[in-house]
C-alpha cells in the first residue's frame, strides 16, 4: 500500500468520524449513518490494498 493510499485511507476515516460524531450531537441520524459507512469503505479500501500487498510479496 502506497503512502499516498495511507493517508487518503485515514482521512476518509477521519472525515466520517467527523460526520457521525456531528449526526450525533444535532441528533441527525441520517449524517451518523452516513458517516458510520464512510469509515466502514475506508476500512474496507485498507484492507483490499493489504491484500494485494500481500499477493505482491509472493
Amino acid at each position: 500500500m502506497g503512502l499516498g493510499d495511507k493517508v487518503g485511507n485515514a482521512g476518509r476515516k477521519l472525515a466520517g468520524k467527523v460526520k457521525e460524531a456531528t449526526g450525533r450531537a444535532n441528533g441527525d441520524d441520517r449524517l451518523r449513518a452516513e458517516g458510520k459507512r464512510d469509515q466502514l469503505r475506508a476500512d474496507l479500501r485498507q484492507a483490499v490494498e493489504k491484500v494485494k500487498d500481500a499477493f505482491k510479496k509472493r
